[in-house]
């Protein structure tokens, strides 16, 4: 495993800040103006707030403060999953880009899953 000297060097936080990327540069700019501060300002801070929680989690001092905090993470995850398929719903975005924001939710979920299985794990030594 390679070593770990900031949350940059997290693969959840990684995906996290693809996933981040993907929403403001694939999703966001096909929203009609007048979702500006709703669904858009929604789904803007709920993908950021992925990465950002996972951020915060690291430089907790306490493993239950990172998994806490990793919990958020996923929670906020869900929420920009939800979102998404609301624009699709809304005929802002098609199957295409609802496709792929599903494979990089999936990854970012399987990666943060295992990130605080490990977590876990690393608590109860």
């Amino acid at each position: 495993m390679a070593q770990i000297n900031s949350f940059e060097d997290l693969e959840c936080w990684k995906v996290a800040t693809e996933l981040r990327r993907y929403v403001s540069k694939g999703i966001l700019p096909k929203f009609p103006p007048d979702e500006k501060f709703a669904l858009k300002n929604q789904l803007r801070r709920s993908s950021r707030s992925v990465s950002d929680n996972i951020s915060e989690g690291y430089g907790r001092f306490h493993f239950q403060e990172n998994i806490q905090s990793c919990r958020m993470a996923r929670g906020s995850l869900c929420e920009s999953l939800n979102q998404v398929i609301i624009a699709r719903d809304e005929d802002y975005i098609d199957d295409e880009i609802m496709l792929e924001f599903r494979q990089i939710y999936e990854k970012t979920k399987a990666i943060l899953n295992g990130y605080i299985n490990y977590l876990k794990n690393a608590k109860k030594q």
